[in-house]
C-alpha cells in the first residue's frame, strides 16, 4: 500500500486537528478539510505567534510542520501533486474517518481548500480570453527611436567584457521559437548572450540593459498557453483593446517575445502585435500577479537601453459601458445599471437589498459568464434564460435549484461550485459537481479512499 495512503502516515497530523478540533470531530455530521500539495498547504491548524520582537520560525510550530512533512514526502515519493482530505468523526473511540481526495481530470484543483476548483464539461474547452489573438494593426511599425546599430554601439562602449552570441546560437532559438528574432533582439544579444557565468557582477548588465536579461537559451514567446489562467479567473475577464491603447489586452501573443525579468517576476518581453497606440518592436511588461494584458515600458528597444525610457507613456480610455460588471452594494447598484449589448462579464457579489432577476440580461449576445454569491438570485432558474453563458458559478443551493428544475445551461464549458471551506462538507460538494458532470457526459470528479482509525 503506498505510504501516502498509509493511516500512520496521517497520524501525527490528525493527532493535531483533533485537539484543535475536538467538537467538529467528536460531533455527528460535522468536519475539518484541507489540502497538501508538495510546495505548500492549506490546513486548518493554529499557528503559535512568535515571541514579540522576533519573527516566526518554523521551530515554532514545529509539530505541526513536522506532520504535514511526513505527507509531503509520501506526496513525493508517489510522485503525486497534491492530495486534499476530509476528516469525520468515526464510532471508535477517539476515532476518525479520514478521506483523501485524488482529483481526477474533469476540474481543476480548488484554490486552498479540499473542495474541487473549476469543472471542466468539454474537451479542451479554454476561458475566452485565453482563446483570443491579438487583433491586425495596419500601418504599425518600428517606433521612430529604433535604431540598431546605435543600440548595438551603446552596449559594446557600456559592456566591452560582454560575450555576444554566435550567429548559430541565434539561429538555434529562432528555430526553436519559430519565429525570427527581432532586429534590435537580435542585435542585443550579438553583444550579450545572458549567460550568467559571463559576469562577475550581475548588476553591470541589469544597470546597462534595464533588467534581468535572460539566457538565449531561456528566450521564449510569451503566448497565451504560456501564462497559466485557472478558469475561475481567466472567465471573469474580459480582453479591451482600446483604439489609442500601444498594447493589446490579451492573456498572451504568440508576438511577445520574453528576454528579461524585472527582478520581481514581471517578465519583459519585445512585442511584435502592438496595439492601435503601439509600435512593432516596442517594450512591454507582463506581470505575475495578473491574468490578462501587459503594461508599455518603452517604445523601442533603444529607447529602453539607450535613453532609459522605462514609463511607457499614459493613455487615455475612452468612457463607455464595461464589458465587465460588478453588481454589488458598493459597486454597480442593479442589473439594470449593468446590462448592455456588449457586456460579456456579471458578477453578482454581497447583496443587502432583495434578491435580484436576471430578466434585464435575457438574451444579451455576448455574455458568457456569470457568477453569483448566495441568496443573490431570485429566481436561479431564470439562468436557463441566458443562452450564451458558457462559464457559471453557483453557491451549492443555487446550484440545486438548477438541478432539480433541469435549468441547466446546456452549452457551458465550465462551471464553479462557490462552496464555503470549511462550512460546506467538500463530499456533497464531490456529489454535487459529479452531477453536474454527468449532465455533459463527464467522468467524476476525484477518486476517494477512506481510511478509519484512531486519531492518537
Amino acid at each position: 500500500m503506498p505510504a501516502l495512503h498509509d493511516f500512520t502516515t496521517w497520524q501525527p497530523l490528525l493527532r493535531l486537528l483533533h485537539a484543535a478540533h475536538t467538537e467538529a470531530l467528536t460531533a455527528p455530521g460535522r468536519h475539518v478539510s484541507g489540502q497538501i500539495g508538495p510546495g505548500a498547504w492549506s490546513v486548518p491548524l493554529p499557528f503559535r505567534a512568535p515571541r514579540p520582537g522576533r519573527a516566526s520560525l518554523v521551530s515554532d510550530n514545529q509539530e505541526q510542520f513536522d506532520a504535514v512533512g511526513r505527507i509531503v514526502d509520501a506526496l513525493k515519493e508517489d510522485g503525486d501533486g497534491g492530495v486534499s482530505f476530509v476528516v469525520e468523526p468515526s464510532p471508535l473511540p477517539g476515532g476518525v474517518r479520514l478521506h483523501l481526495i485524488s482529483l481526477g481530470s474533469s476540474a481543476e484543483p480548488g484554490i486552498a481548500t479540499a473542495h474541487p476548483g473549476t469543472l471542466l464539461l468539454a474537451d479542451g474547452a479554454l476561458p475566452e480570453p485565453v482563446r483570443r489573438l491579438p487583433e491586425p494593426v495596419p500601418g504599425a511599425g518600428p517606433a521612430p527611436s529604433a535604431d540598431v546599430d546605435l543600440l548595438r554601439r551603446t552596449l559594446r562602449e557600456r559592456l566591452p567584457r560582454a560575450v555576444g552570441a554566435s550567429s548559430e546560437e541565434i539561429a538555434a532559438v529562432e528555430a526553436r521559437l519559430g519565429v525570427p528574432l527581432p532586429a534590435e533582439l537580435r542585435a542585443l544579444y550579438q553583444v550579450v548572450r545572458g549567460r550568467y557565468e559571463d559576469w562577475d557582477d550581475l548588476r553591470e548588465p541589469y544597470d546597462t540593459v534595464g533588467c534581468e536579461l535572460l539566457p538565449l537559451d531561456e528566450v521564449y514567446v510569451a503566448d497565451a498557453a504560456s501564462r497559466h489562467v485557472l478558469w475561475k479567473f481567466g472567465a471573469m475577464e474580459a480582453v479591451v483593446t482600446g483604439p489609442e491603447d500601444a498594447v493589446q489586452g490579451l492573456v498572451g501573443s504568440p508576438g511577445w517575445i520574453v528576454f528579461g525579468d524585472n527582478g520581481g517576476g514581471d517578465r519583459i518581453a519585445v512585442d511584435l502585435t502592438p496595439g492601435p497606440g503601439g509600435h512593432v518592436g516596442q517594450v512591454i511588461i507582463i506581470g505575475h500577479e495578473g491574468n490578462i494584458g501587459a503594461g508599455l515600458v518603452a517604445d523601442s528597444l533603444t529607447d529602453m537601453v539607450v535613453h532609459h525610457h522605462f514609463d511607457g507613456r499614459p493613455v487615455e480610455r475612452p468612457d463607455g459601458p464595461p464589458l465587465v460588471a460588478h453588481v454589488n452594494h458598493v459597486s454597480v447598484p442593479n442589473i439594470e445599471a449593468a446590462a448592455h449589448p456588449g457586456l460579456e462579464v456579471l458578477g453578482i457579489g454581497v447583496w443587502k437589498e432583495e434578491p435580484l432577476s436576471l430578466a434585464p440580461v435575457f438574451g444579451l449576445p455576448r455574455l458568457r459568464s456569470l457568477s453569483a454569491c448566495p441568496g443573490t438570485l431570485a429566481d436561479p432558474r431564470e439562468i436557463a434564460r441566458l443562452t450564451h453563458l458558457e462559464y457559471l458559478e453557483l453557491p451549492p443551493a443555487e446550484w440545486r435549484v438548477l438541478l432539480d428544475a433541469g435549468a441547466v445551461p446546456p452549452g457551458l464549458l465550465a462551471a464553479g461550485i462557490a462552496a464555503h471551506r470549511q462550512r460546506d462538507n467538500p463530499l456533497w460538494t464531490i456529489d454535487l459537481a459529479n452531477e453536474i458532470l454527468a449532465l455533459h457526459g463527464r467522468q467524476p470528479v476525484a477518486g476517494i479512499t477512506v481510511l478509519e482509525g484512531v486519531a492518537s
